[in-house]
């Protein structure tokens, strides 16, 4: 399972805290804030208690990754959230590495 063509590009961190400017994905009860501000990438991501999203996910960081191919860049590893669009013009899923999640991000735009 090389990694080919991924590229960095951001790390998400758990808070409690809300943070001015922050945006809501509905659809996964969460807030984020900060990557498309921060020079070095850094996304704040707050979670509602009804966040269906996996624990691991919700309460450790995760690093993200631009891939050239989402579905080639999954295979043979632990996935823990499908591909899905949580804003247009991208394609992303988690898998695990080492008890980390990992976001791979695909852009279709």
């Amino acid at each position: 399972m090389a990694k080919t063509n991924w590229k960095y590009h951001h790390i998400g961190i758990p808070t409690e805290k809300s943070i001015l400017g922050e945006h809501y994905l509905k659809d996964y009860k969460l807030y984020h804030y900060g990557f498309e501000e921060s020079e070095f990438g850094i996304e704040w991501m707050r979670y509602e208690k009804e966040c269906p999203l996996p624990e691991l996910v919700k309460t450790k960081p995760h690093l993200a990754f631009e891939v050239d191919d989402l579905q080639e860049a999954l295979k043979g590893r632990k996935i823990l959230i499908q591909p899905n669009t949580p804003s247009e013009g991208n394609r992303v899923a988690f898998i695990e590495e080492d008890g980390l999640p990992i976001e791979l991000i695909q852009i279709t735009e």
